[in-house]
């Protein structure tokens, strides 16, 4: 039998070939697959990402994320700049996003003190509006908002930063005018929207033990009223000595205790010096301020970033540990330079708070991370 030269030539290339795709397929994972049946790995998403201009973003996301947060494009002043104009256009796009990569889908946000407009709380004379009209403009965004993406959107976070260090409630519009009862009536509204949405409370520094406290009594209020709320967000802005791990694991362990599911909603690590410590207004001062407030403006040192990747790791060998309270852990975006911490509460300053660097290549933790999650599974 005579065999053509393309014939022939297939034959010679077919062991390089299927050598190609045996190494393919035993690629190393991404997170979300050393992760699955443990919990979500999530992001959270800006403009460019959700329509698919920063195409390296969605190439790490595609491969190591399988839950996403909308960043700023699902907030109130976004959503509905002035009264009854809805725009949905980019809620729209997050979602389908979601949908196309078969991702869990998280909403953020619906009510929150800031990034609302000024109309929400103000008559058409600028006066502040009755208990009874903010009830029903929050309504309606909420129902409007939440009905739209009924059975799309897998997670609302409801309410977002209504309390304090202490424990005290935060003297926001919606308190002020409605009342402590607006949480209440925010989870309601939400859950009637969309009773089998997964519905939560979200705050920061949740190791602190007043808002700790205080969020622990709302959510068992709320159950026992027969309010659904399904979750607390721990958002996780953290630095490389703090929270202590001991009162990270204490807040997991005791808002599970409530039933709910805990989700870690915000992770990020800054390696950046706080500056909340120090006093004085010397103009003089600031030059040498902010050159020691920027320590790494061009790249880490070896140290630091082993300390940054140490650090990761044992938050995620925690949260491993209690993988069966906590839902979802969600890092508050997807790249170095992407991160709202480069210019915070300093402008100008560069941090290095997430797993991927500025050039989407993944920090050597990622490796360490799938690794112990495959140790996990045996």
């Amino acid at each position: 039998m005579k065999h053509s030269f393309s014939h022939i030539l297939f034959l010679f290339l077919l062991p390089a070939l299927l050598s190609s795709c045996t190494n393919q397929e035993s690629a190393e994972p991404g997170l979300k697959d050393a992760l699955e049946g443990k919990f979500y790995m999530g992001a959270a998403l800006n403009g460019p990402q959700i329509t698919g201009e920063d195409t390296m973003a969605v190439k790490v996301l595609k491969e190591h994320f399988n839950s996403i947060t909308a960043e700023n494009i699902m907030k109130s002043e976004s959503i509905q700049p002035a009264e009854g104009e809805f725009d949905f256009s980019m809620a729209d796009r997050f979602v389908e996003f979601g949908e196309a990569n078969d991702m869990y889908i998280v909403g953020h946000c619906l009510v929150w003190h800031s990034q609302t407009p000024d109309w929400f709380f103000t008559d058409s004379s600028g006066k502040t509006v009755s208990r009874e009209v903010m009830i029903e403009r929050m309504k309606n965004h909420i129902q409007t908002f939440v009905s739209r993406y009924k059975g799309r959107v897998d997670c609302w976070d409801v309410v977002n930063e209504a309390i304090l260090d202490d424990g005290s409630w935060r003297e926001s519009m919606f308190y002020k005018i409605i009342g402590e009862d607006f949480i209440k009536l925010a989870f309601q509204f939400a859950s009637e929207a969309d009773p089998d949405a997964d519905l939560l409370y979200n705050d920061y520094s949740m190791t602190n033990e007043g808002r700790r406290g205080t969020v622990i009594e709302l959510v068992e209020d709320m159950k026992a009223d027969g309010i659904k709320i399904d979750g607390i967000g721990m958002q996780a802005h953290y630095g490389l000595d703090y929270p202590a791990l001991e009162e990270f694991e204490k807040s997991i362990l005791a808002f599970a205790a409530t039933g709910v599911k805990v989700h870690i909603t915000e992770l990020d690590i800054s390696v950046l010096p706080s500056p909340w410590n120090r006093t004085g207004a010397n103009i003089a001062d600031r030059a040498e301020y902010m050159e020691m407030m920027n320590p790494y403006p061009d790249a880490l040192p070896d140290s630091v970033s082993q300390g940054l990747n140490d650090r990761y790791l044992d938050i995620f060998e925690l949260l491993l540990k209690h993988q069966d309270i906590v839902e979802r852990v969600t890092t508050w975006g997807v790249n170095d330079s992407q991160s709202w911490k480069n210019g915070w509460p300093i402008r100008g300053r560069t941090d290095y708070p997430l797993l991927f660097d500025r050039q989407f290549d993944p920090k050597p933790v990622v490796g360490k991370i799938i690794e112990l999650a495959g140790s996990e599974a045996h």
